[in-house]
């Protein structure tokens, strides 16, 4: 299996939390990600999370259960942003990324574009 990038498996972390109902294990989480990484590197993965906050973590015996401590949805728009600002072409950034969204998330693209066009009665 090839290795995956650093930032896409603390991504995959994060949305692994995100998607738990509630406090969750490292074993738990390595069960949320496609690959089955190690139990090692989620282990080092969730260290490093909670070392930038962005993760709780209380312990449970010898182990800890983690919980996401940020909202995923900001992190992830933060970080496109940021992307965005250091790219050269920002424009053929956005280009690539609309074309490859999938129909469904294309749809929720145009919708949210939509809702927040101001209306017609919104200037006078």
């Amino acid at each position: 299996m090839p290795r995956r990038p650093l930032g896409q498996l603390e991504a995959e972390v994060l949305a692994a939390l995100a998607a738990a109902d509630g406090p969750a294990s490292t074993a738990d989480l390595r069960a949320r990600i496609p690959g089955e990484p190690a139990h090692t590197t989620v282990n080092t993965i969730l260290f490093r999370l909670h070392a930038k906050h962005l993760v709780t973590r209380v312990r449970a015996g010898r182990h800890y259960l983690y919980r996401l401590a940020v909202d995923e949805s900001g992190l992830v728009a933060d970080r496109m942003h940021d992307h965005l600002r250091h790219a050269s072409d920002p424009s053929g950034v956005l280009s690539r990324f609309v074309r490859n969204l999938s129909p469904d998330e294309e749809e929720a693209l145009r919708a949210l574009l939509e809702e927040s066009r101001p209306s017609p009665e919104d200037h006078p």
